[in-house]
């Protein structure tokens, strides 16, 4: 540092130099962390919107197979409605993890190995909310994950 005719010191141009690169450096860290963060707070928006759907589709799922096990209703328990929403449910879940994404492809086996028999059998009924049970299990078992 020298000192001025005015009596204030006055950085030297190298000092100036490593100031405004420092400057530089710490900036990019701050937007790069910054980038970086939200990104990851995005991912886990996501998959938690992703899950609460899952529940939902799982819930109206359930429902359809009780209509038509139970009930004997063919309008609210339409196999129809049923592949609309195990594809549904299969589709939310790659916003999920691999996990719950299994367990997704599980379920779509045996909706269609057993929605033919939901209306008469009661193991084809029993194995469809088995399969619901499993994937809602799943989704619960991840956000619990995730909130820790």
């Amino acid at each position: 540092m020298s000192e001025s005719k005015y009596g204030q010191f006055v950085l030297a141009p190298r000092s100036y130099f490593f100031t405004a690169i420092a400057s530089v450096v710490f900036a990019f860290i701050g937007f790069s962390y910054n980038a970086w963060r939200m990104e990851a707070s995005e991912d886990n928006n996501n998959t938690r919107i992703a899950s609460f759907q899952i529940l939902q589709e799982l819930a109206e799922l359930e429902l359809i197979v009780f209509a038509a096990h139970y009930d004997n209703n063919k309008i609210d328990g339409s196999p129809r409605k049923g592949w609309v929403k195990v594809n549904l449910i299969h589709d939310l879940s790659y916003l999920a993890v691999d996990e719950v994404h299994l367990k997704t492809k599980d379920l779509q086996k045996v909706w269609q190995t057993n929605w033919p028999n939901m209306v008469d059998h009661q193991s084809a009924a029993q194995s469809i909310t088995h399969a619901i049970d499993s994937v809602r299990t799943e989704v619960v078992s991840e956000l619990l994950k995730r909130l820790d």
